[in-house]
């Protein structure tokens, strides 16, 4: 583009037609904006954005060059004053510059005679970053290249959102939300961010880090010009970065930032780390040496008020040492001294030497010759966290008793503990698959074996997997499909963002196609997740072995490198909460559907209690774990926190109590008892909230929960006033309705005795003429009794006191979902 103009509908294409430049329209705005999108790419992607806060109204906006040589936007063809200019410095005597649109998406003006630039897009960035864009500053010019947000997606103006590199300090990568930190990406190691340990595939991506008295910037190429990627900031403050598939003609996102609570800036207040693997399930620790400022904040999973030395006096007393935390995130770099010229072990020893030095680790740690630089932090610290496999060592100043702690009964002691478990254990799994695999071999060689599916690379039996002797009836093992991780990463397109359907206590969960169109669900073990495993292996040692019309059904498993994937069938309705919990859903569920779905919920339940050949505690039953297919009949999923019970076992009791406030009983949430009546207990709830379409967690004037509404409704006989409103009266008998309530008020009652068993509830909602028993006061309500029995177990309350709500009692160990 020389000195003609270009009007709106006019388009410039780069060299090799990779990007265009022009203007568009975002969403169904007609508002026009001028940038730069991907010519290559049917859907059309902008990457960078003009006149992002000044649109033009209509189509008469005009792009040309002014008198001064700038580049500039006008809402009309004889307009005066731009919208939008590049600001060129006027130093050219007589303006001769050119734009011109390279195959990289920069849009750059320049001298055609000398190739002198004056200006390029790729120093003003957006909301995208580009391979081969200069992400950084420059220390003489104060030129910083930095993305923003859109402000939604149908508005490219400044949105709340910006990540930079931060100029204080030692480089790191910063989000922040207006003038808060967002998420921090960690300190530059030599070859990565300390946070982003996905930053690590050398055969797509080159990366190239530049931190000196001239500039801190990041650039990264991609090794072939057939790959099409782009890293976007959206207006959510979510960092995500996508490739092009070209066969199915849409982007897959294949990473993202924040995700998970650890990746939230200072998750755990000044001088506590964040472990997502944390053996009490409670991520946020403080430090070494330090201690909550706020207990009771702690015991209630409130880390925001953070820790404090233990003891301030024995700090600088020539007696202490450093403990060594091992895979982490260094905390914020932003104050730290940074000297690049002396080894890790000076590094030490300066900091031993300065008693305002509470912290050191190495600047580079990954890098050709080992380590390099010294970090001394001095004062509070912020944001650190551990992982499982990537981070660095991180070593903090305490006394000699701490140290004692840390490297003998403290957490270090118990870290090297759970090493060598952790050792001990993948040697035997070793030797399980060696087994395995040469007891297959020679079944194989014995025997021709049908494949159990088409798409099943192979398949492993559960009993030689987890070793299952303690299961029943072992000559009845049937083998579950194992998918090749391929056909799994095919099905999901990568694992795109576009197909996440939602996220559990196990991981990410993908909707996926097979190439047979089978349409499924896979549930992802995330690698950060300690509890994931264990549900990984409940849910394929139960779920395997259970088959019902009212149980969600597996289809097989993914285990290859570090993936660990369940398969299930994909239920397009979702779960019953997206219907119950919606007014715009609600009124689709007349009372026919409902009762159908009560039914067979209390059907899936009883066979887990009573007719399968397991006897099953749920221990997880809430409105997000029961799906719905295309007839609306509800499948009961998330097995990952069941557990077995022997044929004549009726209770068992655990010290980590695991489930969902709301749905949780008493005896359970209190004493760590459970038994069939606690999962009787969570189907009534269930029952109360599918008959009024409220959460329990709803309060109401005259009580703390909608359980307590109910009640007092029931006592006062004005019951009716509880069913949803949304549900037309002409479609349900008050009398089955008022029924239904009756029996959920018998689930939800104090006492486990008290409550029927789920052959009991089927039977009750299977005749119309019954005389139900009354239901005596329910649990977590206003006015409850002073004592709780439950098989031995007592819960008493302080003579002359009633509790008042489920927040009035001290939960300790208890993991809500």
């Amino acid at each position: 583009m020389r000195r003609q103009s270009l009007k709106d509908g006019d388009v410039i294409f780069s060299e090799g037609k990779r990007f265009a430049f022009g203007f568009f329209s975002v969403g169904t705005s007609k508002l026009r904006y001028v940038g730069i999108w991907y010519a290559q790419v049917s859907e059309q992607t902008v990457v960078w954005v003009a006149n992002r806060d000044h649109p033009v109204n209509d189509t008469s906006g005009h792009i040309k060059f002014s008198s001064r040589g700038n580049l500039c936007v006008y809402a009309t063809v004889n307009g005066t004053e731009p919208v939008w200019s590049t600001d060129v410095v006027d130093t050219i005597s007589e303006p001769a510059l050119v734009a011109k649109l390279s195959d990289s998406g920069n849009l750059v003006l320049l001298d055609p005679l000398t190739g002198k630039s004056f200006w390029e897009s790729f120093n003003h960035p957006t909301n995208t970053f580009l391979p081969f864009m200069k992400f950084g500053y420059t220390r003489q010019d104060g030129l910083d290249r930095f993305m923003t947000s859109w402000r939604s997606p149908d508005d490219p103006g400044f949105g709340n959102f910006t990540y930079r590199i931060d100029r204080r300090g030692f480089p790191q990568m910063m989000m922040y939300k207006g003038p808060s930190i967002w998420w921090r990406s960690g300190s530059w190691t030599g070859q990565r961010w300390s946070g982003v340990p996905e930053m690590t595939n050398k055969f797509i991506f080159n990366v190239s880090f530049v931190n000196n008295p001239d500039e801190v910037s990041i650039i990264y190429g991609v090794l072939s010009p057939s790959v099409i990627t782009r890293m976007v900031l959206n207006e959510t403050g979510i960092l995500q970065r996508f490739t092009w598939n070209g066969r199915d003609k849409k982007w897959i996102g294949f990473w993202s930032a924040p995700e998970e609570k650890c990746d939230n800036y200072n998750h755990c207040g000044l001088n506590g780390y964040c472990d997502p693997t944390s053996p009490d399930k409670f991520e946020c620790t403080c430090l070494p040496g330090y201690e909550p400022k706020k207990p009771q904040d702690w015991s209630l999973r409130d880390a925001s008020g953070g820790c404090k030395r233990r003891d301030v006096a024995s700090v600088c007393n020539g007696k202490e040492g450093f403990a060594k935390l091992k895979r982490v995130k260094v905390p914020n770099t932003s104050a730290v001294s940074v000297d690049m010229n002396i080894t890790l072990k000076e590094c030490e020893k300066r900091c031993l030497r300065n008693c305002s030095c509470v912290a050191y680790a190495s600047a580079y740690h990954e890098i050709e010759d080992g380590e390099k630089g010294c970090l001394t932090w001095h004062g509070d610290m912020l944001d650190t966290r551990t992982y499982l496999t990537s981070g660095q060592d991180f070593y903090l100043r305490v006394d000699k008793s701490e140290l004692a702690r840390w490297n003998g009964n403290g957490s270090s002691g118990k870290r090297k503990l759970v090493f060598i478990l952790i050792s001990f254990i993948v040697v035997v799994m070793l030797l399980m698959i060696i087994l395995f695999c040469f007891i297959r071999r020679r079944r194989q060689s014995s025997r021709q074996r049908k494949p159990l599916s088409t798409f099943a690379s192979s398949s492993f039996d559960l009993e030689d997997s987890f070793i299952l002797d303690n299961l029943e009836d072992k000559s009845r093992n049937r083998e579950l499909p194992l998918f090749e991780l391929s056909t799994i990463a095919a099905a999901t397109n990568n694992f795109s963002f576009r197909n996440k359907l939602g996220a559990g206590g196990f991981g990410p969960v993908y909707k996926g196609v097979l190439p047979n169109g089978m349409e499924i669900a896979v549930k992802r073990l995330s690698t950060n997740s300690g509890q994931g495993m264990e549900e990984f292996k409940n849910e394929v040692k139960l779920i395997s072995k259970l088959q019902h019309r009212n149980l969600v059904r597996i289809l097989g498993c993914c285990v290859e490198l570090e993936e660990k994937m369940l398969i299930y069938e994909y239920l397009p309705n979702t779960s019953l909460d997206y219907f119950i919990f919606r007014e715009e859903h609600r009124a689709e569920l007349d009372w026919p559907k409902r009762m159908g779905i009560i039914r067979g919920i209390a059907r899936g339940m009883l066979y887990l209690h009573q007719d399968s050949r397991l006897r099953i505690i749920h221990r997880d039953l809430k409105a997000s774990n029961v799906l719905l297919d295309n007839d609306m009949t509800p499948k009961i999923a998330d097995f990952g926190l069941a557990r077995i019970f022997g044929a004549n076992q009726i209770e068992g009791s655990t010290n980590r109590v695991v489930g969902t406030y709301g749905y949780m009983s008493p005896e359970y949430a209190m004493d760590g008892q459970f038994s069939i009546k606690s999962d009787v207990y969570s189907f009534g709830i269930l029952i109360l909230e599918i008959i009024t379409g409220n959460k329990n967690s709803t309060i109401y004037e005259e009580s703390s929960n909608l359980v307590g509404h109910i009640w007092a409704q029931w006592e006062k006989a004005e019951a009716r006033g509880i069913v949803d409103t949304l549900m037309d009266a002409e479609t349900y008998d008050v009398s089955e309705v008022m029924k239904c309530v009756h029996i959920g008020l018998l689930c939800v009652q104090e006492s486990a005795s008290d409550r029927p068993d789920m052959s009991s509830v089927v039977f009750m909602l299977g005749h119309n003429a019954i005389d139900l028993p009354s239901p005596k006061h329910p649990a977590f309500t206003v006015g409850r009794k002073r004592s709780v029995t439950n098989g031995g177990s007592s819960c008493n309350w302080p003579s002359g006191e009633t509790g008042s709500s489920f927040n009035d009692v001290t939960l300790t160990n208890v993991e809500g979902r």
